[in-house]
């Protein structure tokens, strides 16, 4: 069957999706047509394709155990000088976020794998490109806002043209907890209760 290259990650929906590719596209970032916007879960992984139904069932347990949570994202970062990237920040649903990602790597799953880097949940907006390019999407966007409920997230094979596409939608288990009937707002509402 060979080895296909998957992604795990939650989408960024519209209209805030469209709206970052197309900024990400006009700072000169190539990638930016066939990446759609999101925040990754599980970074490139090439996987065995006969793997697919175990790796399939294994997120579909996470996303079982998980329940839908509020997402925000707010203003620029950078990881210069140590990787060339510029990201919108994650700054509700990053506890979610890391949750999900120790879940979905999980050292007894199919996707075991260590990160190159300690995870941190972001937006990339641009890669690999020039400074001054870099420079233009860090200041450009440092105003940006946006957020949604996010109620799952999708597993994605990258084809032989460098695109990545939706394989599959997992959608979280657990019934959302209206704000005022749970703990404050800011609590993670990701972990499973027991």
């Amino acid at each position: 069957m060979g080895t296909v290259t998957i992604g795990v990650s939650i989408a960024v929906p519209e209209p805030h999706g469209s709206l970052l590719q197309e900024r990400r596209a006009g700072f000169g970032d190539p990638a930016a047509s066939g990446i759609p916007t999101h925040v990754t879960l599980l970074p490139p992984t090439e996987v065995d394709a006969s793997e697919l139904p175990a790796i399939e069932a294994h997120l579909a347990e996470v996303a079982a155990a998980g329940r839908p949570f509020p997402m925000r994202l707010s203003g620029t970062g950078t990881f210069r000088p140590l990787s060339p990237v510029v990201y919108v920040q994650v700054v509700e649903g990053a506890e979610a976020c890391t949750w999900l990602q120790k879940q979905v790597r999980d050292a007894s799953g199919p996707v075991a794998r260590e990160l190159a880097f300690p995870y941190h949940p972001h937006v990339t907006v641009a890669h690999g490109i020039s400074d001054e390019a870099m420079d233009r999407a860090y200041e450009e966007l440092s105003g940006y806002e946006a957020e949604w409920p996010c109620t799952g997230f999708a597993l994605y094979e990258q084809g032989p043209d460098g695109v990545w596409r939706k394989l599959r939608k997992f959608l979280f288990g657990k019934a959302v907890v209206p704000p005022q009937a749970g703990a404050p707002a800011d609590r993670d509402t990701t972990l499973p209760r027991r």
